[in-house]
Order: C-alpha cells, then sequence, then structure tokens
C-alpha cells in the first residue's frame, strides 16, 4: 500500500481519486445486447448464458425441486447463520416503516403523504467469484417488508447449469417469489422489458460488474427505476494511535479482497500506527486464499497520514466512503462531525463484516463518491409517498386569491380560471 504523510489540501482530489470506472465506453456493446433481450425475449437470455456464462440451458426458471434440493447441500449452521442475519435486518428495516400525519395548512385544506410498496421489484444478485447470498438478503427483506407484490430475482447460474444453493435457501428464507438464471446484461434486460419468463419489473436493484453497471444506467434512462450509480466496493478506516493495527490490517483486507478493483484507504493521525498497519497487511494478506485479487487491489489502496483529527475528517468527508470505519479513543465525538459516508461503523470491535452480513444495516451503500448525495438501500428503497390533499370550499376561499394572483403572474390564465369558476 502506497503510504502518504501530511499531504497539502490542493494535493486531496487526486489522493482519492478511486479506481476509474468508465463505463460509457461499454454502452455500444450493452446497448446492443439490450436490442436483442427486448426484441427476442428468453431466446435471447438463453443465447447470452451460453455465449458468457458458458452454460447451456433449456429453461430460465428455478424449479421447485431446485429449491428443494439447494436447502439440503448446505450446513445447518449456514442455515442458522442465514436464518440470524435475516431476523436483525428484517429487525432494524421494519423500523423504519413510515407513518404518515395529516396536516392542515390552512382552515379547510389538509394534506398528507400515504407510503405504498413499488409493486414488482427486480434484484440482481452477482456470481463471479463468490456466491453473494447475503446481498439476497439485504434486498429482500426490505421488499417483503414493504408489501411489493412481485419479487423477482436474476442470479447467473454455474456451468452445471445449477444456481449456488446457499444463494436459493436465503431466497427462500427472505421471501422472493422467483428466480431465474440469468446474469449479465442480460439478466438486467430480462427485467427492464420483461420476457416470455421473466416478469418486468418497476425497479432493479444489486450490485455487479460494469456491465452491469452500464445496463442498468442505460436502462434507468427511459424504462425503469434503478437503485443507485454503484462503483467498484470501498472501505476507509479513520483512526487514531489508539487502533489496533491488527483491526485496522484485517478491515482493510476484508475490503480488498471483493475485488481488483475494490480500494481500502487508512487516514489516521499516527505515522507509527500507519507503518504497524503496513507490516500487518503484509503478514496476513500472506495467508488469504484470495491473497492474489486482495494484492491487486491494494495497489489501488493508500495509507494517509494527518495532521490532526480535524484534517483526517475532513479528508474522510471529502473522500465521502461506502463503509467507514472509526476507531479512535473518542469515535462517537468524531462520527458526529462525519457528513458523507454510506455506512459507519464504530468502535474497535465494529467491524465492516458485521454491516456487510448480519448488524441488521443494509450493506447496498453509494459508493464512488456518491455518498455525498445518495443514501444507501433502506426500506424507502422499495415504496413511493404519494400526497393527498383535501380543499372545502372555505379552504378554497381561503388560498384561492393567492392562487389566482400566482397563476396570472405566470400567464397560465387556465390554471386561475379553474380557481375562480369554484370562487365564483
Amino acid at each position: 500500500m502506497k503510504q502518504i504523510e501530511y499531504p497539502d489540501k490542493s494535493q486531496w482530489a487526486e489522493l482519492l481519486k478511486r479506481p476509474s470506472l468508465n463505463v460509457e465506453s461499454l454502452f455500444d456493446t450493452v446497448r446492443t445486447i439490450l436490442d436483442r433481450v427486448k426484441t427476442e425475449g428468453d431466446r435471447a437470455v438463453l443465447a447470452y448464458e451460453e455465449q458468457f456464462d458458458n452454460v447451456k440451458l433449456s429453461a430460465l426458471a428455478v424449479t421447485g425441486e431446485e429449491m428443494r434440493e439447494a436447502e439440503t447441500l448446505i450446513s445447518e449452521e449456514l442455515k442458522n447463520a442465514i436464518r440470524l442475519a435475516k431476523q436483525n435486518i428484517e429487525t432494524f428495516h421494519a423500523a423504519q416503516r413510515f407513518i404518515g400525519k395529516r396536516v392542515e395548512t390552512l382552515p379547510g385544506v389538509t394534506c398528507w403523504q400515504k407510503a405504498v410498496p413499488i409493486e414488482r421489484v427486480g434484484l440482481y444478485i452477482p456470481g463471479g467469484t463468490a456466491p453473494l447470498f447475503s446481498t439476497v438478503l439485504m434486498l429482500a427483506v426490505p421488499a417483503k417488508i414493504a408489501g411489493c407484490d412481485k419479487i423477482v430475482l436474476c442470479t447467473p447460474p454455474g456451468r452445471d447449469g445449477k444456481v449456488h444453493p446457499a444463494v436459493l435457501f436465503a431466497a427462500q428464507v427472505a421471501g422472493v417469489d422467483c428466480i431465474f438464471k440469468a446474469g449479465g446484461v442480460q439478466a438486467v434486460g430480462a427485467m427492464a422489458y420483461g420476457t416470455e419468463s421473466i416478469p418486468r419489473v418497476y425497479k432493479i436493484f444489486g450490485p455487479g460488474n460494469q456491465y452491469v453497471t452500464a445496463a442498468k444506467q442505460l436502462v434507468s434512462l427511459r424504462d425503469v427505476a434503478i437503485d443507485m450509480p454503484a462503483g467498484p466496493s470501498e472501505v476507509e478506516v479513520l483512526a487514531d494511535e489508539t487502533a489496533n493495527p491488527v483491526f485496522v490490517a484485517a478491515d482493510l483486507l476484508s475490503q480488498a479482497e471483493h475485488g481488483v478493483d475494490s480500494q481500502a484507504i487508512l487516514v489516521t493521525t499516527s505515522p507509527t500506527l500507519c507503518q504497524a498497519v503496513q507490516q500487518e497487511v503484509e503478514r496476513q494478506l500472506a495467508l488469504l486464499p484470495r491473497k492474489e485479487i486482495a494484492a491487486r487491489s491494494l495497489a489501488n489502496s493508500k495509507l494517509i497520514v494527518a495532521h490532526n483529527m480535524e484534517e483526517a475528517i475532513e479528508l474522510t468527508n471529502a473522500y465521502a466512503p461506502e463503509h467507514l470505519i472509526i476507531q479512535t479513543a473518542d469515535y462517537a465525538h468524531v462520527a458526529e462531525r462525519v457528513t458523507n459516508a454510506g455506512s459507519v461503523f464504530l468502535g474497535p470491535y465494529a467491524t465492516e463484516s458485521a454491516g456487510d452480513y448480519a448488524s441488521g444495516t443494509n450493506h447496498t451503500l453509494p459508493t464512488n463518491g456518491y455518498a455525498r448525495a445518495y443514501s444507501g438501500v433502506s426500506l424507502d428503497s422499495f415504496i413511493r409517498k404519494i400526497t393527498f390533499q383535501e380543499i372545502t370550499r372555505e379552504g378554497l376561499l381561503r388560498i384561492g386569491p393567492a392562487i389566482e394572483t400566482m397563476a396570472a403572474n405566470e400567464q397560465l390564465d387556465a390554471h386561475k380560471n379553474a380557481v375562480s369558476v369554484r370562487m365564483k
């Protein structure tokens, strides 16, 4: 990892750059795949599964028999872990339920909001180097709590034509309605447009590679909503001299093993801690099964020493990390000054892995600096709020003149007239 001590503020922008993700360069390729899925439906998805996932399928839907088989293929220990995680995620997200209030803005003018679920949602769960069954829980559990009528899940199968059993078990536990063997751009297109097998949805959730990211951006232009812009995963550890270098190194590496384009950053006020973490990262890296992936990720990663905690916090807010772990003596006080972050982990025992799996918070979070403007996935992500207003005759008499004046000054006479005919 590259070590930088006391960088000048003029260097911050360059220092905090993420690994480049130029999805725009993929748009032409991705658009071709999307157009074919839109035109040919299942036939195109099956063809692309053979081309990209190296599997020849006769059907896209996961069968009941496959679901039952999956339950026999994973250990009771893993089943219990998944059930515990589901329970905690459910508890946290259920507490986010919206309670609308009727507000009388003037006598006779009453306004309120009602939360209604998005009727059909699509969840994309990547395949690749690790089966992300935890993401199934993070997306399907709040969708179920929200009351979504149809929860559709797409995930690429292995070369044996089957979906990883832990993904299927998590989907069953979380209440997914239907599961399809489809990955990549073709899965995004199928959920955006609908095929003979895969229902069209109104919003697509879930992470993926740069092709999936490009596909989500394209379909969001006119066909379907998406959860948020996405990029490679990232973590920052904000630490002082009291932090345990073993813990810090473990947290940095837990992020680095996600993928070669992930990023891990330490921001600290202690040069001594910085050196200790560097050594500990090298020691722990050598022991990891995914050390080659983690090592390539560490090439994008940095150890930064700031002059003081105030500067370290300012630098953190400038970076706007997806995950922020605060390991300082006064972490509660430091946390109050954090304004840009996806999810924050406080104290020496709050590892990012807890939020990734089982503490209850959601791990689908804004990356690439989007934490400045976006929230992570929550119950609100699966609902819409519709506003209502009820106006009595008395109410219109009170606000009507103001409406007429404003409409007239915007030169919208029909707007004014809609009030005037009622006032008369």
